[in-house]
């Protein structure tokens, strides 16, 4: 059975009612959490949700496979379902795997459990239960190529607003592959929507962004232009503000590809035996109209031979940060910074 993504779930989930037992399961934590309230708008009425509802902290030792149990065979007082969710589940599921798995396969009457955790494999058999005869649904990341048409789905769904051309281009630009970042961003633009309920680039670009967005873009521009002491000094900032390396890395790759993609247009024209300028091969290599201007300057000084080296840069520091390499994250980032910003 293909998995069924949180995406997909979230956009129509009256077509995935819910079962005795549910998995949300996923490295993000933003989907996790819409996926349970998404989950619990569908069992629950709004005054059914102090009496019917009742939620474990899964992390916690002293939380029992029995006491799960006991709330899930009470009958709810006002009739209907009771939903009982354990959250951060991940180490009450190595736990009590075994009592799960028979749990799956002969569930109560009365409850419906939700299982909130980071990881599921789907080699392990409770995964197969929970997909076979329950609703198991992938809370992973989504790939980047599909951000755009679920920001500008979401945008729709959930804030009553449409995002115009390049919009959900340039936010996803400006805050980085983070969802749940990108929906608080979402949510301050809608409130600047007009009568039209439009948001447009040049909002995004005035409005959108939270200072730490704004920083890890000024951040880059300062590399870019050679800056290294005050690169690093926002570097410093951004991580002291708890900022993860492997974040800062998402949201600066998408500007560098375009610098690698433009370098690798110039020195292949070249080839060719024909010329192209800068600005063109920027053009070309899906430079934003609106940062053109500042980026030629910007590519000139980075120069080919560094250009040509951005694509190897950039794989090796997110290998390295995902546990390729025993430096620290911190120093995996401001190598890459140094390289930007330092001539050889």
């Amino acid at each position: 059975m293909a998995k069924l993504h949180a995406i997909e779930y979230l956009a129509h989930p009256d077509k995935y009612p819910p079962k005795a037992v549910c998995a949300a399961y996923g490295d993000d934590s933003f989907l996790r959490r819409q996926v349970l309230l998404a989950i619990r708008r569908a069992i629950l009425k709004d005054d059914e949700c102090e009496f019917s509802l009742t939620t474990f902290a899964g992390d916690n030792k002293e939380v029992q496979f029995r006491d799960v149990v006991e709330e899930l065979t009470t009958v709810a007082m006002f009739g209907g379902q009771r939903l009982i969710a354990v959250e951060d589940a991940d180490d009450f599921v190595s736990r009590y795997r075994p009592q799960l798995e028979e749990y799956v396969a002969h569930p109560g009457q009365s409850g419906v459990l939700v299982l909130d955790v980071k990881t599921m494999p789907a080699t392990t058999r409770l995964y197969k239960a929970i997909d076979g005869g329950g609703l198991a649904i992938d809370c992973s990341a989504p790939a980047t190529a599909k951000l755009t048409t679920w920001l500008k789905d979401w945008a729709k769904q959930t804030h009553k607003v449409q995002l115009a051309p390049g919009s959900a281009d340039l936010l996803i630009e400006m805050i980085g592959p983070e969802l749940g970042l990108l929906d608080q961003e979402l949510a301050k633009l809608s409130l600047m929507a007009g009568a039209d309920k439009m948001i447009t680039p040049e909002m995004v670009q005035k409005m959108g962004g939270s200072w730490r967005a704004k920083t890890t873009w000024d951040m880059l521009d300062l590399a870019l232009n050679g800056n290294v002491k005050e690169a690093m000094r926002q570097v410093d900032r951004l991580l002291s503000s708890g900022e993860v390396p492997i974040s800062l890395l998402g949201q600066i790759s998408a500007t560098l590809r375009r610098f690698a993609a433009a370098t690798r247009i110039i020195v292949q024209s070249e080839a060719a035996g024909k010329k192209i300028g800068i600005v063109p091969a920027l053009e070309q290599a899906g430079m934003k109209p609106f940062v053109i201007r500042k980026s030629e300057p910007q590519l000139k000084r980075l120069g080919r031979q560094r250009g040509r080296q951005l694509y190897g840069w950039l794989l090796e520091a997110d290998l390295d940060l995902k546990g390729d390499s025993a430096m620290p994250p911190r120093l995996i980032l401001e190598r890459l910074i140094i390289r930007i910003a330092a001539p050889a």
